[in-house]
């Protein structure tokens, strides 16, 4: 419909404020024209109307750690293969109310590319695409489908070549060197692109001083507290000490001065890491309908395996999994500093294995966020507005308020309330146009690891 009412809903704008009651919005050929009280509210002629009474809305989520393939095989001694899932996950994505991605990180960039132009044709169904190049990553990886950087030229040329080819971020991964990375941040900075990192060879201190535009994943993967740290090698798993430090001692107040005072944001993506902790809540039958009959038996054999290495309660991987449990309380209350230092958060699940897929992952991220200390209309900011502001897209998305894109979530519940009902989405706007979020999440029931 050209022009629409959403009239008297709950609504958190995604600005951060509080939540506000019986609120009507107006749309108009795909942006918000109004939104305010639906006693006051000044409704065009002879709009299509939509009553929705114990309905809430939210922006659409902007997810900053949002990949377009799954790794069904991650846990077992194969060699991981990633592969793209161009029909299941972009539908995934909008239907949970993601209505913008960032890839960050791409096994198939030529894919990715394709997805995003199959949308923007409306040829497919999906979110808004920020599609970040192939990882820009070392010689040690032994992943198969990544390149392997051969220096700071190489490094250069490859971010060259992808952004011609349309790109619109990079990523770099564990093994990167230092003159590797100064090279690639000079390079995505020419073209006005911004760079962010999955470190380990490098610390996050070291990485920000450099100029990196964005850190993932927070203090689990910063390796700048490892006994013996030496330049441009990622330590042993495990060796990193960040666990074991208290968030007010003096190396993590520094660390996040630094990130702070040099701009650099953090994408928290706390989904991931729970997938390496047993008996983390049941088993998601939304997640089980969703995946292929391999992936579901790959699912099913990776939580036994966690359980029973639990219950061995000895060797290395008992020894992880003691060190995620205590690391995700630890990366909760990081996260909840950086943001009360003035750091920009943002939010995406990864979204890559097990349990953590596209759309339900972002979901879930919310409530970990809420857990670890944030209030749902924070939650909700730090996963739409802050992405948003990232992208350097904040005047068109990332929040509800009269000139933006019409991205909005029409949830049956209210998450201000139980944040949990953020998983009960029933319709998302994107560009004014409605979809129904149960007619997708059945459309793909069975294709995710598949298609």
């Amino acid at each position: 419909m050209p022009i629409f009412a959403l009239e008297h809903l709950r609504v958190i704008d995604g600005t951060g404020g509080p939540v506000r009651s019986d609120q009507t919005i107006v749309v108009a050929r795909g942006a918000i024209v109004s939104i305010g009280p639906a006693a006051s509210a000044v409704i065009p002629a002879k709009p299509h109307r939509l009553d929705l009474r114990g309905y809430f809305a939210m922006p659409g989520l902007v997810g900053m750690h949002d990949h377009l393939f799954y790794s069904g095989n991650f846990f077992t001694d194969e060699g991981v293969l990633a592969h793209d899932m161009p029909f299941s996950y972009p539908r995934l994505y909008l239907a949970a109310g993601v209505t913008t991605i960032r890839t960050t990180g791409s096994f198939e960039p030529y894919t990715d590319l394709e997805i995003r132009k199959s949308i923007d044709s409306g040829t497919s169904i999906g979110p808004h695409m920020n599609v970040t190049g192939p990882y820009l990553e070392g010689v040690p990886l032994p992943r198969i489908q990544i390149h392997k950087l051969g220096g700071p030229e190489d490094a250069t040329r490859l971010i060259d070549y992808w952004a011609a080819e349309g790109v619109g971020s990079f990523k770099v991964y564990a093994d990167i060197t230092r003159a590797e990375l100064r090279a690639a941040i000079a390079a995505a900075h020419r073209h006005r692109l911004s760079i962010t990192g999955h470190l380990c060879s490098i610390g996050f201190e070291e990485a920000a001083e450099m100029g990196i535009d964005g850190l993932e994943h927070g203090l689990f993967v910063d390796t700048e507290f490892a006994v013996n740290k030496q330049p441009d090698i990622c330590p042993q798993p495990g060796s990193a000490t960040a666990a074991d430090l208290e968030i007010d001692s003096e190396p993590i107040r520094k660390l996040i001065h630094t990130l702070v005072a040099h701009h650099v944001a953090v994408t928290s993506t706390l989904p991931v890491w729970e997938e390496f902790m047993p008996a983390r809540r049941p088993f998601a039958q939304r997640v089980l309908r969703a995946l292929s009959p391999e992936g579901r038996r790959a699912y099913e054999a990776k939580e036994a395996l966690l359980v029973h290495q639990a219950q061995q309660k000895r060797g290395k991987e008992y020894e992880q999994i003691r060190r995620f449990k205590k690391m995700l309380p630890k990366e909760m209350q990081f996260e909840k500093a950086f943001v009360e230092a003035g750091g920009l958060l943002l939010a995406g699940p990864d979204g890559v294995l097990g349990g953590d897929i596209a759309g339900f992952g972002d979901q879930r991220e919310l409530e970990l966020l809420v857990r670890g200390g944030f209030s749902p209309s924070q939650a909700i900011q730090i996963a739409s507005l802050n992405g948003a502001r990232f992208l350097g897209q904040s005047e068109h998305i990332g929040s509800l308020e009269p000139g933006k894109n019409a991205d909005i979530v029409i949830i049956r519940g209210d998450p201000s309330v139980n944040i949990s009902d953020v998983e009960h989405v029933e319709i998302v706007f994107k560009d004014g146009i409605g979809y129904d979020s149960r007619k997708l999440f059945e459309s793909v029931a069975g294709q995710v690891g598949h298609r």
